[in-house]
C-alpha cells in the first residue's frame, strides 16, 4: 500500500528554471490538520414577517411554521414551505426566538437589528449599531479566503436607518453598503485581471496606496464636519474600509489560481427589475459558486426590505398575486392572507434552488451545504411583531448540526442561536451582542 500524504492547499509543483505551478484542490488536501475543510456561513433575510394565518379564515395549512406531523411523528411542512421538503433531514425551523431590544425598538428597525440584536440607540456620537454576525464570521474567518464577506442585497448601498438596504453591520456599527447587480458581483468574485501577476500586484499595491490616503485625509476633513455631515462621512469611510480590506486580500492571493468553474448557467444581465425568480437565482449561483471556490466564508444576502422601501415590493406583482409584499404583509382579509403565503412559497422555491446548488458542489468530504450554515429568516413574523421570529437554518451537517425538527421554546434570544453558530464555526466567542450562552437543547452540538 502506498502511504498517505498531507498536502497544503498552497502546494506547488516546482519545476526547471525556477517555474512553479499550484495544484489544484485534492483530496489529500483535506487530511491536512492545519487546514481543516471551509465552514461557511451564509444569512438570508426577507422583509415584512411570514404568513401565520388568522384562524377564522381556517386557512391554517398556509402557515409559514410546521403545523401538525406526520404518521411518523415528524412536523408537517406547510404548502408555503413544501417545497423545501426534499431537504427535511437538513434543514430545521426554530420559533420563539426574539430580540430583547426589539419590542423597544421602532418596528422598521427590525432588519437593522437582525443580525446585530443591539439597542439600535445612539450611546456616543456616530454610534447606532453593533457588529452583525456575518462579520465576526469573516473576521474569523478572512484569512483563509480571498475576500473577508460578501454582502448583497436586492438594493445595492446601504438605505437609512429604519430602512435599511442591508443588514451587514461593521464592528463599529455601521452599515456596510451592498451590492446588487450580478454582473458586478461576478466580476469583483471571479474576473482576474489579465495583465501579468507583477502588473497586477503593482496596480494593487497602487491602489492600496491610494484608498489609504483618501482615509487618513477624510479622517483629518471629519474633525472639522457637523453632525450630519460626519454621518455622511463616516458610510463613505465604511465603504472604504471594506475597499480596502478586498484590496489586501487580493494582492495575498493573486499568486493562488482560482479553481475552474462552469459559469454557463449565469445570466449576468438578470436585475432586480426584471424577472424576480430570474434575478434570485443568479444572486444565489454566485454565492454558491464564491462558496464552492472557497472565495469567501461569510454572507449576507437581504432578499426585500421592509415598509415598502424598494423595487422588491413590487415583486408578488409581477407573479400574479394581488398587492405589493408590504400591503400582503398587512392583509387580514382571506385572499390577501392566502396570497401573502403564497408569496412565502416563491420564496421557499428560490432557497430551495440556493440549498440545491450548495447540495450539487461537493468538498472533499461532504457537499459544500454539509460545510455550510444557512440562516433564513425576518426580524417580524406578523406585521411589526417583533417576537417569534420565523427562523429556518439549513445545513452544517459536518459542523455539528442535527436537523429535520421543529424546535420551539418562547422569548429564547436570538443571539442565543447566533452564538451557538458562531462555536458551530468553530469560532470560540464567550458571547454575542445581548446573549445568555449557546443553545443546549437545540438543532446545535459540538462537533
Amino acid at each position: 500500500m502506498k502511504k498517505s500524504i498531507r498536502l497544503s492547499r498552497r502546494e506547488v509543483l516546482k519545476g526547471a528554471a525556477g517555474v512553479t505551478l499550484a495544484l489544484p484542490l485534492l483530496e489529500a488536501m483535506a487530511v491536512n490538520e492545519q487546514e481543516p475543510l471551509p465552514r461557511r456561513f451564509c444569512a438570508l433575510y426577507t422583509a415584512n414577517g411570514m404568513s401565520l394565518p388568522k384562524t377564522d379564515h381556517e386557512i391554517d395549512e398556509w402557515s409559514w411554521f410546521p403545523r401538525g406531523r406526520d404518521e411518523a411523528g415528524r412536523f408537517q411542512f406547510g404548502k408555503s414551505t413544501e417545497p423545501l421538503l426534499p431537504f427535511r433531514e437538513k434543514l430545521s425551523f426554530l420559533g420563539g426566538l426574539y430580540h430583547p431590544s426589539g419590542p423597544k425598538a421602532d418596528p422598521h428597525t427590525c432588519s437593522d437589528m437582525w443580525l446585530t440584536g443591539a439597542p439600535l440607540h445612539n450611546p456616543e456620537p456616530g454610534s447606532y449599531n453593533s457588529v452583525g454576525l456575518d462579520q465576526v464570521v469573516a473576521r474569523h474567518t478572512k484569512q483563509h479566503c480571498r475576500q473577508p464577506s460578501l454582502v448583497l442585497s436586492v438594493d445595492a448601498g446601504t438605505g437609512f436607518s429604519s430602512r435599511t438596504g442591508t443588514i451587514s453591520y461593521s464592528y463599529e456599527g455601521r452599515p456596510i453598503p451592498a451590492e446588487n447587480n450580478p454582473r458586478r458581483v461576478f466580476d469583483r468574485l471571479f474576473r482576474g485581471d489579465r495583465a501579468s501577476l507583477e502588473q497586477q500586484r503593482a496596480s494593487l499595491q497602487h491602489r492600496i496606496k491610494l484608498v489609504d490616503a483618501v482615509l487618513e485625509n477624510s479622517r483629518a476633513l471629519n474633525r472639522k464636519l457637523g453632525r450630519s455631515d460626519r454621518e455622511k462621512l463616516d458610510q463613505y469611510l465604511t465603504s472604504l474600509n471594506e475597499v480596502e480590506a478586498r484590496l489586501v486580500a487580493s494582492e495575498r492571493w493573486i499568486d493562488v489560481p482560482l479553481k475552474r468553474q462552469d459559469f454557463s448557467h449565469l445570466n449576468l444581465e438578470a436585475h432586480s427589475e426584471g424577472e424576480p425568480e430570474d434575478y434570485y437565482r443568479n444572486m444565489f449561483d454566485l454565492i454558491a459558486l464564491a462558496f464552492d471556490a472557497d472565495i469567501t466564508r461569510s454572507v449576507a444576502f437581504m432578499l426585500n426590505r421592509e415598509d415598502g422601501m424598494g423595487i422588491s415590493d413590487t415583486f408578488p406583482l409581477k407573479l400574479g398575486l394581488t398587492r405589493t409584499h408590504h400591503n400582503l404583509s398587512h392583509a387580514g382579509d382571506l385572499e390577501g392572507q392566502r396570497d401573502f403565503g403564497k408569496y412565502d412559497r416563491f420564496l421557499s422555491q428560490q432557497l430551495h434552488y440556493f440549498l440545491q446548488r450548495l447540495d450539487d458542489y461537493r468538498d472533499p468530504s461532504g457537499s459544500v451545504l454539509d460545510n455550510a450554515i444557512v440562516l433564513f429568516g425576518s426580524g417580524a413574523s406578523t406585521t411589526h411583531n417583533p417576537k417569534n421570529l420565523p427562523t429556518l437554518i439549513a445545513g452544517g451537517g459536518n459542523m455539528g448540526l442535527k436537523h429535520g425538527t421543529y424546535w420551539r421554546k418562547d422569548d429564547t434570544r436570538m443571539s442565543d442561536v447566533y452564538l451557538s453558530i458562531l462555536h458551530s464555526m468553530g469560532i470560540e466567542e464567550t458571547s454575542f451582542a445581548d446573549s445568555t450562552g449557546p443553545l443546549s437543547d437545540c438543532i446545535f452540538s459540538k462537533v
